[in-house]
């Protein structure tokens, strides 16, 4: 027995080991084929099914349409939205103007995209702020709102929108209407006798008036849109703001409805009777400033700065400043605009020079 007992024990050893061997053969060729189909074959048909939505997409062109809405100003530079519209529905956002250079730079990067897929996912431009990029957030929303409202008026003027139709539409403007806290205007635009788009030009600005002015006047662009008036509720926190923005509107609005009188020598020949007009050179301590304003049928629509300082920090201060002045100048009709803060001198400068340009346009 003692003897057997260890024949025994190989016996069973090598049993153990044949059964394993057999299991192994038998495993493997199975898991072979197996893997392959699984690699091959199981991939494919999720990345099939992924990509036919793409493809579809894409096969789109010919129905889907592309909306751009209005630059809208901020202290750190335009902001202009891009909608890409099918089905009525907005597929696709993007910024094709926003604050570059320096810091901007990072918070464009780190706001435009969260911004971009907010735009698409409420349908709307009611979309959060970007912490750390509120001006950006702000300038964004409104260019937003501009692109939603084109696009809404698209069926009236669908081919027009980016065609003919344009020359239908006209843009009204209202009286500044003063506040406790600043100016404001509104700048509505018509179309077949209906506001497609409002807009505030001007708004107060400064401190805690540059977040109820970025909460409070998307809001009243979309009220007036959709009541056709200005009985339109103001926005709990920015009374003032919405009371001088109906004020506002509704003097555009006294406007709108006197404008067949005068509407084709709007849109007509005023552009052959435009006249461009430079004030005289308003020297400051940083530089000369020079002002051109476009003048058409009696109103500045454009105003610009032909000399402003320039050099070290002026480059900045002036970058920031000038597209301001240059807004505030169109939307006053005159030289009675805010300095910007940080660039009183450039502000100063630019007042002058533009007050001569209206001088000899006067005359």
């Amino acid at each position: 027995m003692r003897k057997s007992h260890p024949v025994r024990r190989a016996v069973l050893a090598g049993a153990a080991t044949v059964s394993g061997i057999v299991l192994l053969l038998s495993l493997k060729p199975a898991a072979d084929p197996a893997a392959a189909s699984a690699a091959g074959a199981a991939p494919r048909a999720p990345s099939a099914g992924q990509e036919s939505p793409q493809g579809g997409s894409g096969a789109l062109p010919g129905g889907t349409t592309t909306v751009t809405g209005d630059a809208a100003p901020t202290q750190y530079g335009d902001v202009q939205v891009r909608l890409t519209v099918s089905g009525g529905k907005v597929v696709k956002a993007e910024a094709v103007r926003a604050p570059k250079g320096g810091l901007s730079d990072q918070k464009t990067a780190m706001a435009v995209p969260r911004l971009n897929q907010e735009a698409v996912a409420a349908q709307s431009a009611d979309i959060d702020a970007v912490s750390g990029a509120t001006y950006t957030s702000g300038g964004y929303r409104k260019s937003l709102q501009s692109a939603l409202d084109r696009m809404k008026a698209g069926p009236d003027t669908g081919a027009g929108a980016s065609g003919g139709g344009a020359g239908a539409a006209r843009t009204v403007t209202g009286k500044v209407a003063q506040t406790q806290y600043g100016p404001v205007q509104v700048r509505i635009t018509v179309s077949g006798g209906k506001i497609v788009k409002a807009e505030a030009v001007q708004a107060p600005k400064g401190g805690l008036s540059d977040q109820k002015t970025a909460m409070a006047v998307p809001r009243l662009n979309q009220e007036a849109v959709a009541a056709q008036s200005a009985d339109i509720d103001a926005v709990s926190g920015a009374t003032y703001t919405s009371g001088g923005y109906r004020k506002s509107l509704q003097s555009a609005l006294d406007r709108m409805k006197a404008g067949p009188d005068t509407g084709a020598g709007a849109s007509g020949g005023g552009a052959g009777a435009a006249r461009t007009v430079t004030g005289k050179v308003a020297q400051t301590q940083y530089g000369p400033v020079q002002v051109r304003i476009t003048v058409s049928g009696g109103k500045i629509v454009k105003a610009e700065a032909v000399q402003a300082p320039k050099g070290g920090l002026s480059d900045q201060k002036t970058a920031m400043a000038v597209p301001r002045l240059n807004q505030e100048a169109v939307a006053a009709q005159s030289a009675d605009i805010d300095a910007v803060s940080g660039a009183t001198y450039t502000s100063g400068g630019y007042r002058t020079s533009l007050q001569s340009a209206l001088d000899q346009a006067g005359g």
